[in-house]
């Protein structure tokens, strides 16, 4: 069932939002080579407890850590580890979501580590430009394919892969709620969203093929064809005649 928020429960979404992004920005602060992921894991976690909130993800279904972190070819759900360090070149993304008085917010971004190629700048920027493409069809009313045609049509004039076997969701009480909301659609097919609705939109885009691979750690995701991935997320309210981002 999908749910429509009440003005103070989206006041307390805001706050869950304000923590989120906060955190990304400090992660973006801290993500230049010789870092290990289990260290920038660490930073987090530390500040969504200052805070006074929790991290969504840590043991979410298991999950180990509190930040999705996947570098390049890995397209979400990358886990921390003290052994790995990230690298000059390389793009990275931070997945977070922290929950404070019973409300989560969620968002990514993906961001350069030192100097990145031509090739992964414009990737990150279409990405990023993608989210945006969406948000300006959003509205009370508005069907769901019509969010997914934004996306994918903006990808796709650029010749990128859009990943269809992951999709963004609805959120409050819980992470991942109804309606799932899915980067790729038909204009005028799909559910109506409300105002008072609340959902995370997030483009993950392919430099090549759409197709990914589920690694053997029952988390990671990669690009079938190993090409670099990015990643970008809010979690946004409907309004009546637009959208309100949480998480910026």
């Amino acid at each position: 069932m999908i749910s429509v928020k009440t003005k103070e429960q989206l006041e307390l979404m805001r706050r869950a939002g304000a923590i989120t992004r906060d955190t990304l920005r400090l992660l973006e602060d801290k993500a230049r080579a010789g870092v290990s992921t289990a260290e920038l894991d660490k930073a987090a976690y530390e500040y969504i407890l200052k805070c006074g909130a929790k991290p969504s993800f840590l043991n979410y279904h298991g999950y180990p850590a509190s930040v999705c972190i996947s570098i390049d070819e890995e397209v979400v759900h990358g886990i921390p580890s003290k052994k790995r360090f990230l690298e000059d070149g390389q793009i990275v993304s931070f997945d977070v979501g922290a929950f404070k008085n019973g409300y989560h917010g969620d968002a990514a971004r993906t961001v350069a580590v030192g100097k990145i190629s031509p090739e992964k700048q414009k990737l990150v920027e279409v990405t990023r430009q993608c989210f945006f493409e969406a948000l300006k069809v959003l509205k009370d009313g508005v069907r769901l394919g019509d969010i997914g045609w934004a996306i994918c049509s903006h990808a796709r004039s650029f010749g990128y892969g859009v990943v269809e076997d992951l999709v963004g969701h609805g959120i409050g009480r819980e992470m991942h709620e109804d309606p799932n909301v899915p980067n790729f659609g038909v204009r005028g097919r799909g559910i109506r969203l409300a105002a008072g609705m609340t959902i995370a939109i997030e483009p993950m885009i392919n430099m090549g093929t759409s197709a990914v691979d589920f690694c053997e750690d029952g988390w990671t995701v990669k690009t079938k064809d190993r090409l670099p991935s990015a990643h970008y997320e809010n979690t946004v309210a409907v309004t009546a005649d637009g959208a309100e981002i949480l998480t910026v």
